[in-house]
């Protein structure tokens, strides 16, 4: 994920370019290629390059077509065939090696900001257009990749990294204490907007930012469509439409020969291991695809190493296995370097950091998504759409067909409707009692927490449960989890799973039989994948690798940590409950955790300042 850093000055005081060099120069941990500077008056972008496709040989940014319009990116296009076609169609020289920030850059000289339109993939940018004297910017449909912006009076900064954001002096280190309470109910940030800082500001997934030095617009380009219905005559159609959607998502993250996979033993990460090298077979002489995958051999039942063996073996690629026993539950705390840039659970930060050094590629692929765009809780809301809308001899042929195919109906999910009828959620954890009963009071905490385990009015007319699931607020939190500004390692991880042409796909077909435990996978994986992983039914997790560790007598450690003085803002301390031990165990050991989490994090803080001592190359303007 290559580093983006931008300023502009309403006032049009002239950029500060030593502070811009500084702040670009913090991200080559992102982009350790080419690190760049270029700046224009009262405009400034900085950008540090990580080569990641085969395109990427060429790229050079920051970059302009014409001296009036410049681009700043971290992005990865997809469907370029198509654009091109597009962009040739009105005139623009491109062709088909064009690296990606390019093609952005011709879009919006055709389409303004209208592009957002025709661009697919991964993408946080920002374009200055000197003609307009607007800045324009934008973060992908599901927000994998980040975008961070500070507007301080006359002075707007922004970055895909947070604590690049940090440097600049008029960032102050004030916090947002909802953020710090989010986290401590719920994990995370639940607001897409916000930052733990006071001064930082999110912009959300599918959404655009319009900079003048009069205005500033943030609106959403992109809604994941309801009225989507695919009807195929012949069931092999669905297969073929489907198989050929997922080799385009991961053929289009690929395009380099050396790739690996976070590759479990279930059906999402195996299904993307296969395709990936079908096409990596078809595209290059020799490549190198590896699988990684984190396995637990002695603390909990699991099965991961034995299913993901044989999915090695059957696709004849290399098999690295992660052991997760001896990892150490909050071990080097203190010698991780800097902060993570908001608070985590810091029981994840150093496994998820040596889980990211191990892959010896740039591109990593991962099955998350899988679950969320095939969630499904029953046919009840595909059965009452269809009649709703006068289909019955649909809904009677499609449970047909499923009876002769499994020898059995389709379950309805009665249960899972009653409990929705009578206003009780599947599951919730207990209300953290720890919490400031100043904060608490301030921000009417209690209200906020019982909001947020209500269940939205349904929005998709027959997939409800999924919609809700692919729009969660989560999954921008889990996809930072997985970047460069957390990590601290220069590797791009990509989702073949959300992808904006295969998602719409799938929330447009029928629910019986094509998404129930996942059909549609089972069946265009046939001769795929070893039939014990085709066949393999989801399984919940068998334990809970936290509640392990803490039982260990030599954790109690863990507990007594000195909290800081800032801690007691938030946290009554004296009603933490106790965590290790024999007689720990609760399953919400993860939630009673945080508040040492953010003591941890409060005082590192003031280490997320380091001095770039990297050249950095100008290209100056006036």
């Amino acid at each position: 994920m290559s580093g983006i850093v931008g300023m502009v000055n309403a006032d049009k005081a002239p950029v500060d370019r030593e502070l811009l060099a500084r702040m670009t120069g913090y991200m080559t941990f992102r982009g350790p290629d080419v690190q760049r500077v270029w700046a224009e008056g009262s405009v400034g972008f900085g950008h540090t390059l990580l080569r990641t496709t085969d395109e990427s040989a060429r790229e050079y940014q920051p970059l302009t077509l014409d001296n009036q319009v410049w681009i700043v990116a971290d992005a990865r296009v997809d469907d370029r065939s198509s654009l091109i076609a597009r962009l040739r169609d009105r005139g623009e020289e491109v062709s088909l090696d064009t690296p990606d920030p390019n093609l952005i850059l011709h879009a919006y000289r055709v389409w303004g900001i209208d592009c957002l339109d025709r661009l697919l993939g991964d993408f946080a940018f920002a374009i200055w257009d000197s003609r307009e004297q607007h800045l324009f910017c934008a973060r992908d449909h599901f927000g994998v990749k980040p975008f961070f912006y500070s507007h301080l009076g006359k002075e707007f900064a922004f970055s895909n990294t947070l604590n690049c954001l940090r440097l600049h002096p008029s960032v102050s280190d004030r916090l947002n204490d909802l953020a710090i309470a989010d986290f401590l109910l719920f994990g995370y940030n639940q607001e897409v907007d916000t930052s733990a800082f006071a001064d930082i500001q999110r912009l959300p997934a599918a959404h655009r930012l319009i900079w003048t030095a009069e205005n500033l617009q943030v609106e959403r380009y992109w809604t994941l469509p309801t009225d989507g219905y695919i009807r195929y005559k012949k069931d092999e159609e669905y297969v073929e439409h489907f198989l050929e959607l997922m080799r385009l998502a991961v053929g289009d993250r690929l395009r380099t020969d050396k790739v690996s996979v976070y590759m479990s033993g279930g059906l999402d990460s195996t299904s993307i291991t296969a395709i990936a090298k079908e096409i990596l077979t078809e595209t290059y002489p020799s490549y190198d695809l590896r699988a990684y995958t984190t396995v637990f051999d002695r603390s909990l039942p699991d099965e991961e190493r034995y299913y993901s063996s044989l999915v090695a073996e059957h696709l004849e690629i290399p098999i690295h296995y992660q052991i997760a026993d001896d990892f150490e539950l909050c071990q080097g705390w203190e010698d991780i370097d800097g902060a993570t840039p908001e608070p985590t659970l810091l029981s994840l930060v150093r496994h998820n950091r040596e889980q990211h050094q191990t892959p010896k590629s740039r591109v990593v692929l991962s099955g998350e998504g899988g679950d969320g765009v095939f969630h499904c809780q029953g046919a009840y809301y595909y059965g009452k759409y269809l009649l709703q809308t006068g289909k019955l001899a649909t809904l009677v042929s499609d449970w047909m067909k499923y009876w002769k195919s499994h020898g059995r109906f389709p379950q309805p999910g009665i249960r899972a409707r009653v409990k929705e009828w009578l206003g009780m959620p599947s599951w919730k954890p207990s209300y953290p009692r720890w919490l400031s009963l100043g904060l608490e009071k301030q921000l009417d905490l209690a209200t906020r927490w019982e909001n947020s385990y209500k269940k939205d009015q349904s929005i998709h007319p027959f997939r409800p449960e999924a919609y809700q699931a692919m729009e969660a607020t989560v999954w921008p939190y889990l996809f930072e989890g997985n970047d460069a500004g957390m990590i601290s390692s220069p590797i791009e991880v990509r989702y073949p799973y959300f992808d904006r042409r295969s998602i719409e796909f799938l929330f447009s077909i029928p629910v019986i039989p094509w998404i129930m435990f996942k059909e549609l996978v089972r069946v265009s994986m046939k001769g795929k994948l070893p039939e014990l992983v085709r066949s393999r039914p989801k399984t919940p997790a068998t334990g809970n690798a936290l509640n392990v560790k803490l039982r260990e007598q030599k954790m109690e450690w863990v507990e007594r940590f000195d909290p800081i003085s800032r801690l007691y803002l938030y946290i009554d301390c004296g009603s933490i409950p106790t965590l290790c031990g024999i007689t720990a165990q609760s399953s919400e050991a993860w939630i009673d955790l945080r508040p040492a989490s953010l003591n941890y994090w409060l005082k590192q803080l003031a280490s997320v300042h380091p001095k770039s001592t990297k050249e950095v190359q100008y290209e100056c303007n006036g």
